[in-house]
């Protein structure tokens, strides 16, 4: 079983920390995160995906029982049935987001510190719902590094692979390593996310590759298996200094045409 993460610190007083949503139709439901200012999971709420590195971490999918500070769930009841996904925009990163019969949603994500939003979309984009909270972790270490994977089909498994600037190896297989990056949320299922994070980037270059690892069928109504055609589409987004003057993000698509494949999507140099 395959298994898979945040940052930015912001000061601000609690009496200038307001709940912020803004929502564009009452059909839209966003359960969590909620507006204002969180701190991680309350005592007795596990985290059940924390990993033994200096910064918080996400699930792989979503296990039973998982902490509401590392999902993005709720409902746009009125969506169309289509076979289209919604949009999920977090921090200015659009990614794809899954329905289900619903309308319900349920997405893991690790959330850096700081200042974050989260918006959902439907898929004809008439319908949203926007958030903005703060989050706090304790003495957890901002990720100065983190690499996003999503993908645009449902039923398929697209895999994050990071080779650092020592030789080290980065993904599901071997998720944390010894200079202290780590793959923290891996989706087997379709869209993702998929996040990998280094709180202290070593500098030289960097190569982000994607393995198209199954797939090429999703669930109908019914609970059914059926086949979808095995193109799918990657966007893997780099950001680096997240959430200060300084941070830089790119995105970067690529389409994925067989299962097995693997591809070079970028390489870059930090800093």
């Amino acid at each position: 079983m395959k298994f898979r993460y945040p940052q930015g610190l912001l000061l601000l007083c609690a009496c200038c920390v307001l709940p912020m949503t803004m929502a564009a139709d009452t059909a839209v439901k966003l359960d969590t995160p909620m507006g204002g200012w969180r701190a991680g999971a309350p005592e007795g709420e596990g985290e059940h995906f924390r990993q033994v590195v200096n910064y918080p971490a996400s699930s792989v999918n979503i296990p039973v029982g998982q902490a509401n500070t590392a999902r993005i769930t709720g409902q746009i009841q009125a969506t169309p049935k289509s076979a289209e996904p919604g949009r999920l925009i977090v921090n200015g990163v659009s990614m794809p987001l899954k329905f289900d019969p619903a309308g319900r949603f349920d997405r893991p994500f690790s959330f850096p510190n700081g200042s974050n939003s989260v918006e959902v979309r439907s898929a004809d984009g008439q319908q949203r719902h926007r958030t903005q909270f703060l989050n706090t972790s304790g003495g957890a270490t901002a990720a100065k590094l983190r690499v996003l994977l999503a993908w645009d089909s449902d039923g398929t498994d697209l895999d994050l692979h990071l080779i650092t600037p020592d030789g080290a190896h980065i993904w599901y297989g071997d998720r944390v390593v010894s200079n202290g990056a780590a793959l923290d949320v891996d989706v087997t299922t379709g869209y993702g996310p998929e996040i990998f994070a280094m709180p202290a980037p070593i500098k030289g270059q960097y190569l982000v590759y994607v393995n198209y690892f199954g797939g090429g069928y999703r669930s109908d109504e019914q609970g059914q298996e059926e086949a979808v055609q095995p193109l799918t589409t990657a966007q893997v987004t780099v950001i680096t200094e997240e959430g200060t003057p300084n941070e830089k993000m790119e995105t970067f698509l690529v389409p994925m045409r067989a299962v097995g494949e693997l591809t070079l999507v970028k390489a870059f140099s930090y800093p």
